[in-house]
């Protein structure tokens, strides 16, 4: 595995210590769970069932409520079939009913839900690709639906993988795979047992760990170039204690407003963004 201790690295207050010999770690997988009442494995809405099918990973059914064959769910019946997948009619009602009451759009596909990783993977992915890590780690997000819009960030933003634990924290449910927008099939995301080893392990692979927190460093004055892992932690409770010790850096967003605060999403869209630019910059 790739050693980035030699990168550049930002240089502002917040620095709570210096690089040290980074090294590989032993692999780490995570079970599957489910958080909602959908069946397990439905992934449901037009985009993301269309994502679904275009990332090569077939369904084993796809369910269409009868009659609607209108704009782009025509899309999806048709790849469907390309793809060899049974395609069912079923009334609307039935598709109301396994989706819980959400907007299914019309269509729902039921399929095994996108396997977990491992920290390692994630490492592999950069490598592969030549670029410097960047990473995302959920520290104790808790709904399902801003799991997924935070998938949906990392996938903007060219995050080469997602790390959440398997226990306090949402995982990748119907609700999740809806809410990320098709995201989902895109992202590397590996579950672990522990997010404070899982920090160790990255910082071993020469890889700095941010925490985005009120009170730090602008992230607007801070040097995010190189090897990153950026934490965003719950919604009511921020990161946890023993995570934010961990953190090489807490940097913080701008605020100008009479809010003090955004959603974890939102969060993590415009510090995403500014890593991103920093890191596209000729």
């Amino acid at each position: 595995m790739k050693n980035y201790k030699n990168d550049r690295r930002p240089t502002d207050n917040n620095k709570k210590g210096e690089g040290k010999s980074r090294k590989p770690y032993n692999k780490e997988h995570g079970e599957r769970q489910s958080e909602d009442n959908a069946p397990e494995g439905l992934i449901y809405g037009r985009n993301p069932v269309l994502e679904l099918l275009t990332s090569g990973r077939a369904p084993d059914k796809l369910y269409v409520a009868s009659g609607d064959r209108e704009g782009s769910i025509t899309l999806v019946v048709a790849k469907a079939i390309d793809m060899g997948v049974p395609v069912v009619n079923v009334d609307k009602r039935k598709l109301d009913s396994m989706c819980c009451g959400a907007n299914h759009q019309g269509v729902a596909a039921l399929a095994s839900y996108k396997e977990y990783c491992s920290v390692e993977d994630i490492l592999a992915i950069a490598e592969e690709r030549g670029e410097a890590p960047f990473i995302v780690i959920a520290d104790g997000v808790e709904d399902p639906g801003n799991l997924g819009a935070l998938i949906r960030c990392c996938d903007i933003a060219g995050v080469h993988g997602l790390i959440i634990p398997k226990r306090h924290g949402a995982t990748v449910t119907a609700v999740t795979a809806k809410a990320s927008a098709g995201a989902l099939e895109h992202i590397a995301i590996a579950k672990v047992a522990n997010i404070g080893y899982a920090i160790d392990t990255l910082k071993k692979n020469g890889v700095w760990i941010y925490g985005a927190e009120a009170g730090g460093t602008s992230i607007r004055h801070t040097d995010m170039k190189g090897a990153a892992a950026f934490v965003f932690g719950s919604e009511g409770a921020g990161i946890s204690r023993l995570v934010s010790e961990k953190c090489d850096f807490i940097v913080s967003i701008d605020m100008y407003g009479k809010v003090n605060s955004l959603n974890v999403s939102c969060a993590a869209a415009v510090v995403l963004s500014e890593a991103a630019a920093q890191r596209h910059e000729k």
